[in-house]
């Protein structure tokens, strides 16, 4: 098909009327997110953190919060390259409430003020927090069934860069709800109280690193190894709306805030969750009684028990409980000898009857021929958790962990920048976290309700079509739109 080339004329120095709102496509995202999400909010939260009646006119803090939402939500690390992508697009100007050209304010206008003004503030749990309940009001969240998992960020810290340092091994948190468990089950098998355990400071090797030293070194199987932060987050169900979020070093273990976290969001939310999902990472005695005392429908991934080669499967040894012990698979009874202080009740063989029998080489290899199986005092817990795993409701549970949480931090990570820590310290990653997370419930609060108006739309078009079509006078199409 032929055609006259003509020559190219610029056009970038012809004068046009224009307004900022005419170049901001109607689907545009930011649209959907300034008609559907209040940020007023915000000006309110922030009041008490700036002067009444002196010192320089400060940048709103709306717009000053905006412009890092924009930052998160595409996937913009560098508060630098922030405000160059500001300067040139239209669409991010618009929403920052700037006009064409309005100076972009410096990046060290947001550095500034996170050190000296929001720097201990929580003002990023805060904006986190109303984000969500912006969510519950709009009935996006069911909270019937919330889902918690966690993935690491690599801190911006070299790995080879650090120091050994001697630290105290703190006690945990649920030692003295689990020593009255003990006492209380020692009571139970008529045995005297434990004596009191001595004072004794425990001590342990941790790699610290010289650039960031709240990072914590990782070592995981099948992960990276080196200088991480943990993200812990929790989803609802029902449009995968992150109601939770918490930061820890890389070397904490993932069942540790979850209790805690697990109550903070429901006390915060009035959430009143049926079931939780989780990974096999967080099957413990501890999580299952927690779940049990919560009595919530816990369904926890399948976590392959450790075994030495040759030997007997622990699940090889059944469990009496009318007789309160154990047989073995040459049909011993192993009857309850003690509860120690760990919580383990332990189950001793018949050392005269082990020393002659055949199987004793795949059984135990103790010189005094006494086979010993432990049962700790919440594994009826952790055994009718792991039953759920099994049902047809565990199984519809755990099938939606991929589509939910997992989907979450893939998106995170691939669009949200979450891939590396973007600050060193815990507090501020903590606050790097709280505002993905927030950009990401944005996001899906504004589509979702960009889709349900669109669908109304429809259907009320729809209805107007037959209610016209069945009318005796015909309405014109102007009629029908108005």
């Amino acid at each position: 098909m032929g055609g006259m080339l003509k020559p190219a004329h610029p056009k970038q120095c012809e004068l046009e009327m224009v307004t900022l709102e005419e170049l901001v496509p109607a689907d545009h995202l930011l649209r959907h997110i300034e008609r559907h999400i209040d940020f007023g909010f915000i000006r309110v939260k922030t009041a008490h953190l700036y002067s009444a009646d002196n010192g320089r006119p400060a940048l709103d803090p709306v717009a000053l919060f905006k412009m890092l939402f924009i930052g998160y939500l595409f996937g913009i690390r560098s508060e630098r390259r922030l405000v160059k992508e500001i300067e040139v697009n239209v669409a991010y100007r618009w929403f920052a409430g700037l006009n064409l050209t309005e100076r972009v304010p410096d990046a060290s206008t947001f550095s500034q003020n996170r050190r000296r003004r929001f720097a201990g503030t929580g003002i990023e749990q805060e904006i986190f927090d109303g984000i969500v309940e912006q969510a519950l009001q709009h009935g996006l969240i069911g909270g019937q069934v919330l889902y918690t998992d966690s993935t690491h960020l690599k801190a911006n810290a070299n790995k080879n860069r650090f120091e050994v340092h001697q630290v105290d091994q703190k006690p945990a948190a649920y030692l003295a709800e689990l020593d009255a468990a003990v006492e209380q089950d020692r009571q139970a098998h008529g045995k005297g109280p434990l004596p009191p355990k001595p004072p004794k400071s425990e001590t342990r090797e941790v790699k610290v690193s010289t650039t960031d030293a709240d990072a914590g070194y990782m070592t995981r199987e099948g992960k990276p190894q080196g200088f991480f932060y943990l993200d812990h987050r929790t989803v609802d169900g029902k449009h995968a709306i992150i109601t939770d979020t918490h930061v820890t070093p890389g070397n904490v273990h993932d069942s540790q805030p979850y209790l805690r976290r697990l109550d903070r969001q429901c006390e915060r939310f009035a959430l009143t969750p049926e079931a939780v999902g989780l990974d096999a990472g967080y099957m413990s005695a501890l999580i299952c009684h927690g779940l049990q005392q919560r009595a919530l429908y816990g369904v926890i991934g399948y976590r392959r028990p450790s075994h030495q080669e040759g030997y007997f499967y622990k699940r090889q040894y059944s469990y009496d409980a009318a007789r309160e012990g154990y047989v073995c698979p040459a049909g011993q009874f192993l009857p309850y000898r003690t509860t120690n202080r760990m919580g383990y009740r332990e189950y001793h063989s018949d050392p005269a009857r082990c020393g002659g029998c055949p199987q004793r080489g795949q059984c135990t290899k103790s010189a005094t021929h006494t086979k010993v199986v432990v049962r700790h005092v919440w594994d009826d817990a952790k055994e009718r958790v792991d039953q759920h795993r099994l049902s047809e409701r565990g199984k519809r549970i755990y099938a939606r962990r991929k589509e939910t949480v997992e989907r979450s931090f893939a998106d995170a990570k691939e669009l949200h920048g979450q891939r590396y820590a973007r600050f060193r310290g815990l507090e501020r990653v903590r606050a790097q976290c709280l505002m993905a997370a927030a950009a990401q419930n944005i996001k899906k609060i504004a589509r979702l309700l960009a889709q349900l108006l669109r669908s109304f739309s429809r259907h009320h078009i729809r209805q107007a079509l037959a209610a016209a079509l069945s009318s005796p006078c015909r309405l014109s199409l102007c009629e029908l739109a108005a």
